[in-house]
């Protein structure tokens, strides 16, 4: 059989519990602006964050409605779309994706995942 039609990866998940990773990890890049994983992983939400981020630029009550489903956290879309999104300078390629070694345990090949642009996020204490 070929993988016709068939597009993105598995990670030897069902369904669900893939995109709860897919969700966690792009949560975990909005507040923390970079983050560290396997190489896969980080190819395989880069394409997908980066249309929440243009979808974020564009602004307006629909385009956060859709940030806050894809994303399941109201406060990671808020962050997304009122901080992040305005300070984005580019048009596409808001991430970057850097080899980072491997993983001591499994020798799996990690890679950072970090937005191009420096983002400022201000806390309120």
């Amino acid at each position: 059989m070929h993988r016709h039609g068939i597009k993105g990866r598995k990670f030897g998940r069902e369904t669900d519990e893939r995109n709860a990773l897919t969700r966690g990890l792009m949560c975990s890049l909005i507040e923390h602006q970079s983050i560290t994983t396997t190489i896969k992983k980080a190819k395989e939400i880069r394409p997908k964050l980066e249309k929440l981020i243009t979808v974020a630029k564009k602004g307006g009550l629909s385009n956060r409605r859709l940030l806050i489903s894809r994303l399941n956290s109201i406060e990671m879309a808020d962050l997304l779309m009122d901080v992040i999104a305005p300070q984005v300078k580019h048009d596409s390629g808001y991430l970057r994706i850097e080899r980072a070694g491997f993983r001591k345990g499994d020798n799996a090949e990690l890679a950072t995942i970090s937005f191009v642009d420096d983002i400022e996020i201000k806390e309120d204490k």
